[in-house]
């Protein structure tokens, strides 16, 4: 079995969830996004001068990656990615200040896009070079948290030469879901891709998702976990800049609707990136660059949700 599905099924990711088919899921629209740090108690820290972004919660909510480029200490010179962790000790509590992965999930070169999945599993992208592994420019890894000796040597997924999801482009923003079966959504180079789990535990091969792209660039796509509704960045609408654009389907089934601009509310002038739900998706972080603070910053909306049994 490949150890990326082993550790997954270990962790108890691989467990069924209920058909998306027997209830609905009605949402209010979201609120105007607000900078993270305005929450009430929020740590100062999780935004600084640096580029702070690709924020996904934890799906306990009590946990929020993010990638940074901030000083990994006083004097530190260095200016890769690394991924950081902010925590909090109830959904209802403000963040603390983020935390720094280190070794072996952080490398001397890019180490961005936390997608933390249940049982402490945690899908991330990675530019760093590894001979007779590395497929392109970023590829997609997966490690798992050991609360007794941290974090474990991170898994490569297989290059697409080998039947697996990584290319020669920049992979970036995996998103994993159950519904269905098991699929893993990311954006490599300028297009959506979606790779499955195999028969044997692998994951397969990417497949384009044609009713999300576009001649532009269609980016960082992150799905409900029930696989009805996506959201990504796009830069379709050029000379706007990067929004957050969404899209949903009735079931896992049938074909992504035509993607709708999440508005005003979410998107300004400045580029919106890599937009992740939380557990609930009833909350979307999401980078802005430039930010009011940084090179960018992590921004936060809400909106109600109500399940309806249908008729």
């Amino acid at each position: 079995m490949n150890a990326v599905i082993r550790v997954l099924a270990v962790a108890g990711v691989a467990s069924a969830i209920a058909p998306a088919a027997a209830q609905a899921k009605d949402f209010s629209a979201w609120a105007p996004a607000v900078n993270a740090e305005q929450i009430l108690g929020t740590s100062p820290d999780l935004n600084t001068t640096a580029l702070d972004g690709c924020p996904m919660q934890s799906p306990d909510g009590l946990s929020l990656y993010m990638a940074s480029t901030r000083p990994r200490f006083a004097g530190d010179a260095r200016t890769d990615l690394d991924i950081w962790v902010a925590s909090r000790e109830s959904t209802d509590a403000p963040w603390g200040a983020p935390e720094n992965l280190g070794e072996p999930v952080n490398s001397l070169a890019d180490d961005f896009c936390p997608t933390p999945v249940r049982g402490g599993g945690l899908f991330f992208v990675s530019r760093k070079v590894v001979p007779g592994a590395t497929c392109g420019m970023g590829d997609i890894y997966f490690t798992r948290l050991n609360r007794v000796h941290g974090w474990r040597a991170p898994t490569h997924l297989d290059c697409g030469a080998d039947g697996g999801p990584n290319s020669a482009l920049d992979e970036q923003g995996p998103s994993y879901f159950e519904a269905g079966g098991e699929f893993l959504y990311f954006s490599s180079g300028p297009d959506i891709y979606a790779s499955k789990r195999r028969p044997d535990g692998t994951f397969g091969s990417a497949e384009a998702v044609t009713q999300l792209n576009t001649a532009a660039s269609d980016i960082q796509p992150n799905v409900r976990k029930d696989g009805l509704e996506v959201v990504f960045a796009s830069n379709r609408n050029a000379p706007a800049g990067q929004d957050i654009w969404s899209s949903t389907r009735p079931s896992v089934d049938d074909p992504w609707s035509v993607p709708v601009n999440l508005g005003s509310a979410v998107n300004t002038a400045a580029n919106e990136t890599r937009p992740s739900f939380s557990w609930d998706a009833t909350t979307l972080y999401f980078g802005r660059a430039p930010g009011p603070e940084g090179m960018s910053d992590i921004f936060v909306t809400t909106r109600a949700g109500v399940s309806q049994r249908e008729r």
